[in-house]
């Protein structure tokens, strides 16, 4: 498996309570892609994955309570605050044709309805109410709302999203 394709769904925001449970933002319209998980990978910050078993991961507002079986003791998992957690592709859930994981989003090239390349989506910033798109073109960097009036198309055989932009966006 060590060839399957490992996705980002996800952030390790903080510790939640003295169990060793960490509280983790979900990158994907919600928290039942990572709570049907049997097994996660963290980043280190040296750029390895290591593989924990999921003991339990429950929705809690728009995060995720996560407990891996490795730890019982919220100073065993100090450590991994702040890391990003990926999953094999194949054992993330298939999402609704409107929602997207954000590794599927990033490198699409983001155009305007009317034919202008505003350049690359590099980033994905969750807000709360909705995430913004963080897109760049030769230094230029353009922060689109993903809403459903502003985002039109995401063709990702085609590696294209198409947007229009609210009035004013570019004239800054």
């Amino acid at each position: 498996m060590s060839g399957s394709k490992k996705l980002l769904i996800g952030k390790i925001q903080a510790t939640q309570g003295i169990k060793g449970q960490l509280r983790v933002i979900p990158f994907a319209g919600d928290a039942s892609s990572i709570s049907e998980l049997d097994t996660i990978y963290v980043k280190s910050p040296a750029g390895a994955m290591e593989q924990f078993s999921v003991a339990s991961a429950k929705a809690h507002g728009k995060r995720v309570i996560l407990t891996l079986k490795s730890f019982d003791n919220i100073n065993q998992v100090l450590h991994l605050v702040g890391r990003e957690l990926y999953a094999e592709r194949g054992a993330l859930p298939e999402l609704p044709s409107d929602e997207f994981y954000w590794s599927d989003l990033l490198g699409l090239q983001v155009w305007t309805s009317d034919g202008e390349e505003l350049g690359e989506l590099v980033d994905i910033i969750e807000t709360g109410s909705n995430d913004v798109y963080v897109v760049k073109k030769n230094g230029r960097e353009v922060l689109i709302p993903a809403l459903e009036d502003v985002v039109l198309s995401i063709d990702l055989q085609a590696g294209r999203m198409t947007v229009s932009l609210p009035e004013g966006l570019l004239d800054l």
